[in-house]
């Protein structure tokens, strides 16, 4: 089974429900997935156990009612999106009507600078933020305080809450969220600039303008020369701009502009919309939309969340079987049948179980037996040394009440290091002393650290 058949809807909605279940499980029914066994296989696997997760998620849903409240914070987010557009129809609008007024005559720099000015800043501002990979300048406000509302709800949690609290974390955070709003910020600017240009042509059609340029302080050959180079791709493209007689003669204060004139300056203000404006912001639309996809794609649960370590146990039953692996020294003989171990156990029966800083307190398995408890230099080496000869899986033990240091962590890595097979590790808990899933969850993240699969951390 490939991991591309779950889509990220299916994997926001797991999160969803990891979210809901975490604080509102009490309020939940559970009848339609008791009947869902538990697969027993060789090896955990991805996209076997998604697939699980996501045909118990939908169960749930289906059996509690909850499609409106996991749906609702998409659709608020379709329904802002929207607002989002009306907005920019109507700033490209008044940006547009602003700058032309009541005259006959444009300003053709000042207009440039209203519709494009901003849009460049911004854009600019984004490309930045890409290529330093600052979150700030690449989701904007809005991607902060949509991630920020959530934290300012002061009541108890309810099922929509918690829903949308998800929804915000997997769709609005990270890079799915980064690429997201980058999308969003590039549909803004789009619309804003084909709104604006649009207006534009709208009163270049019903109405007789002329085109002007002036400046208090630059040389009067600046802005002359500034036409030129915009107008240079443009010329490129087939465009026709305005040459050097018809520039000079559009300075404010000079004498009426001719048909042809007007018709240059008209084609070189859409041109430069279009050249730098529009078609900028509507490639940067493009990568980020392909770029939202591929991260959607990409997108993976954290697997060493306490939740989801819960039900790979359950759902991902791992089964062992032993097997006679050297040859029979008693040629010809018949050899004795082989007792193979329940069909449910989640720790190979060949494993060789290490303490690590154990108490006296601290109980095993009935079925395991410590072969030694290291808890100083010299069981140190001596452990280090019948590691190495191991030929069968190394099963560390450690006290699941106290916090992981980096001490121990290099202690781990290091026996780790020295086996060959995959490890283990057991979290071993006293009677008198409670186990907080804070302090489970530090131990789950050592083993990932030190190379540990989850799927072979056993908690008692």
């Amino acid at each position: 089974m490939s991991v591309n058949k779950h889509s990220f809807a299916d994997l926001v909605q797991i999160e969803q429900m990891r979210q809901i279940e975490s604080a509102q499980a009490e309020h939940l029914s559970y009848a339609s997935i008791q009947d869902m066994p538990g697969t027993a296989s060789g090896d955990f696997k991805y996209a076997d156990f998604i697939q699980r997760l996501s045909v118990r998620a939908k169960r749930l849903v289906q059996e509690n009612a909850l499609n409106d409240a996991l749906q609702q914070p998409r659709l608020q987010f379709i329904r802002a999106r929207r607002i989002f557009w009306i907005g920019a129809v109507i700033l490209g609008g008044l940006a547009a009507s602003q700058a032309v007024s009541e005259s006959s005559a444009l300003n053709i720099y000042w207009l440039l600078a209203v519709l494009l000015g901003f849009n460049t800043i911004s854009l600019l501002l984004w490309l930045s933020g890409i290529a330093l990979s600052l979150q700030s300048l690449t989701s904007g406000v809005v991607a902060q305080l949509v991630s920020w509302l959530p934290y300012r709800q002061k009541k108890e949690a309810t099922i929509a809450s918690l829903a949308s609290h998800a929804w915000w974390q997997s769709c609005l955070t990270g890079d799915a969220g980064k690429w997201r709003i980058s999308v969003l910020t590039h549909q803004f600017w789009l619309i804003y600039l084909a709104a604006g240009m649009g207006l534009l042509i709208l009163l270049m059609l019903a109405k007789q303008y002329n085109f002007v340029w002036g400046t208090t302080i630059l040389p009067d050959s600046v802005l002359p020369r500034v036409t030129q180079i915009l107008g240079a791709p443009l010329e490129a493209l087939g465009m026709k701009i305005p040459d050097d007689p018809q520039t000079v003669a559009s300075r404010i204060g000079m004498s009426k502009q001719d048909a042809e004139t007007r018709m240059a300056w008209a084609s070189f203000l859409i041109g430069v919309l279009l050249v730098y404006g529009i078609l900028p912001r509507l490639l940067v639309l493009i990568i980020s939309f392909v770029m939202q996809k591929w991260s959607e794609h990409r997108f993976r649960l954290d697997l060493y969340l306490p939740y989801y370590i819960t039900l790979r146990q359950q759902l991902m039953t791992r089964t062992v079987k032993s097997e006679v692996i050297d040859a029979d020294p008693h040629a010809g003989i018949k050899p004795a049948e082989v007792v193979r171990p329940p069909g449910n156990v989640t720790v190979p029966v060949n494993a060789q179980a290490f303490g690590i800083e154990l108490d006296a307190d601290t109980r095993w398995p009935d079925a395991m037996t410590c072969r030694l408890n290291i808890i100083d230099q010299e069981s140190h080496d001596e452990a280090m040394a019948m590691i190495k000869n191991l030929k069968v899986p190394l099963l560390l033990g450690v006290a699941a009440h106290r916090l992981p240091d980096r001490g121990v962590q290099r202690l781990v890595k290091e026996l780790v290091d020295s086996t060959n097979e995959k490890p283990w590790l057991i979290l071993l808990s006293k009677p008198s002393v409670s186990v907080t899933s804070s302090r489970e969850l530090a131990w789950f993240r050592l083993a990932e650290t030190c190379g540990i699969p989850a799927e072979h951390v056993i908690t008692r």
